[in-house]
């Protein structure tokens, strides 16, 4: 049974699919002088051979598209779940690929955001039917959704505040440009190519907002080459600025000795052994220092953290260390990604993308959601148990230092944070397969396994 995929309906010249949980892509006969150029030109080679898009096979044809291709599988994660450095870097790469394109007569007919996925730790470009042949004279079409979906959200991540890369999740076509020109701080308009990109454009837009009339433009490949290298250099001088954050640094103030964080890596080491998990989600995970005990066996670790700073260092280190299976990624459990779009299925939520995952790693996290979002452990082991097959969490005991300062400003109402009900309460959907306290702390390692149905 072949079943279209929820987010593939609206590019008229090829459709994803799913059969038999495979990915395929339709290439229909509307496409076909462009799929034959981007495959005979050189183009798809190129840019396979660089690892700047994904490579796909041809298979037997389904009915009615004229090629039906299988790409190689990636883990989907939405521009909302990265830090800067990763939406940075995604943008660079729709533009170095842009550029390439033009050399072989190509151009890219979108700019789309979800069109990059990041693979053995690099962002790759996985839509082969985002290619159009290049027009003599004609402007690049994909500019202003570039500046939406790119520019617009880095600029207001640097300029004002990381968090607003989730103006994106409630705005999936990309930031409009006339909000990002009101939100970003008047210092910008100082700076040219931000005023270019950004405010001189939005203010074109309106401009032109009720002229009815196709705007004819000649617009050659030299002017179009200069637009593309302006908006590299616009793209690579937008920096952060730094800034401490509560958890960037959380591993170098631990209320634990180092030999007690050596004991609880070695613990988490030998759980994981017992069960060589393939899929890992970590949550809570901070720089990744515990999602790379599983880097080795796993094919994909998700290492989520709520935090930015710890998720750009986390991002660093997979680039610095050419990690190919760690994927880090921001994410607040108690408001993940949500499923969005056309009928709320155009992008999954993220638990229906990570869901049956062989791990679940949850340490030092548990009473942060238990004490500090008044989550009961009923809830918390429920959610655990709808998307992973194993668990291994880690219990704070209420006397901890780390339990104390959460309950410092507040009245104590958790008569029920206890080990007894934690326990009871994981016990509903696991079967708790060991537990092992780590020496010199008020803390307890479980592994657990999923409860069948």
């Amino acid at each position: 049974m072949t079943l279209f995929h929820t987010s593939s309906f609206k590019d008229r010249d090829a459709q994803v699919v799913i059969k038999d949980n495979e990915i395929y892509r339709l290439i229909y006969d509307s496409y076909k002088e462009p799929y034959e150029k981007l495959m005979q030109s050189g183009l798809y080679e190129m840019l396979v051979s660089k690892n700047l898009l994904i490579s796909h096979v041809e298979v037997e044809n389904f009915a009615p598209a004229y090629k039906t291709l299988k790409p190689q599988m990636v883990f989907v994660s939405y521009p909302y779940e990265w830090c800067f450095s990763q939406l940075k870097d995604a943008a660079l790469l729709t533009l170095e690929i842009q550029k390439t394109a033009l050399q072989y007569g190509m151009s890219l007919k979108d700019a789309n955001a979800y069109n990059i996925q990041f693979h053995n730790g690099k962002p790759v470009f996985i839509d082969t039917s985002s290619f159009e042949i290049y027009e003599k004279n004609q402007p690049w079409s994909a500019y202003r959704q570039f500046c939406m979906q790119f520019l617009a959200p880095l600029a207001l991540m640097a300029y004002k505040d990381e968090r607003l890369v989730s103006l994106l999740e409630t705005n999936i076509d990309g930031i409009s440009l006339d909000i990002a020109s009101k939100l970003l701080p008047k210092s910008t308009y100082f700076n040219l190519k931000i005023l270019s990109h950004i405010h001189l454009h939005a203010l074109a837009q309106k401009n032109y907002s009720d002229c009815h009339k196709k705007i004819e433009v000649k617009f050659s490949k030299f002017r179009m080459e200069a637009l593309l290298n302006d908006l590299t250099e616009c793209v690579e001088k937008i920096k952060l600025p730094k800034t401490k954050t509560e958890w960037g640094n959380y591993y170098n103030e631990t209320n634990y000795s180092d030999k007690s964080f050596e004991q609880k890596r070695e613990i988490v080491l030998e759980f994981g052994e017992k069960i060589d998990p393939k899929t890992v989600a970590d949550f809570g995970a901070n720089n990744g220092v515990f999602s790379r005990l599983f880097k080795e066996k796993s094919n994909i670790v998700v290492s989520a953290d709520i935090d930015f700073s710890a998720v750009e260092q986390n991002y660093a280190r997979t680039k610095k260390e050419k990690e190919t299976n760690i994927l880090p990624l921001v994410l607040d459990l108690c408001n993940p990604s949500a499923a969005i779009g056309w009928g709320n299925r155009e992008r999954d939520s993220f638990f229906e993308r990570v869901k049956d995952f062989d791990l679940i790693l949850s340490l030092a996290l548990v009473h942060h959601l238990a004490i500090g979002k008044n989550i009961p452990f009923s809830r918390i082991a429920g959610l655990f148990a709808y998307i992973g097959k194993n668990l291994i969490v880690e219990y704070v005991d209420k006397k901890d230092s780390q339990v104390e300062k959460l309950l410092a400003n507040r009245k104590d109402i958790f008569d029920d944070y206890t080990q007894e009900i934690f326990e009871s309460s994981f016990e509903e959907f696991f079967d708790i397969v060991e537990k092992r306290p780590v020496k010199g702390t008020l803390r307890t390692i479980y592994l657990m396994r999923r409860k069948e149905l």
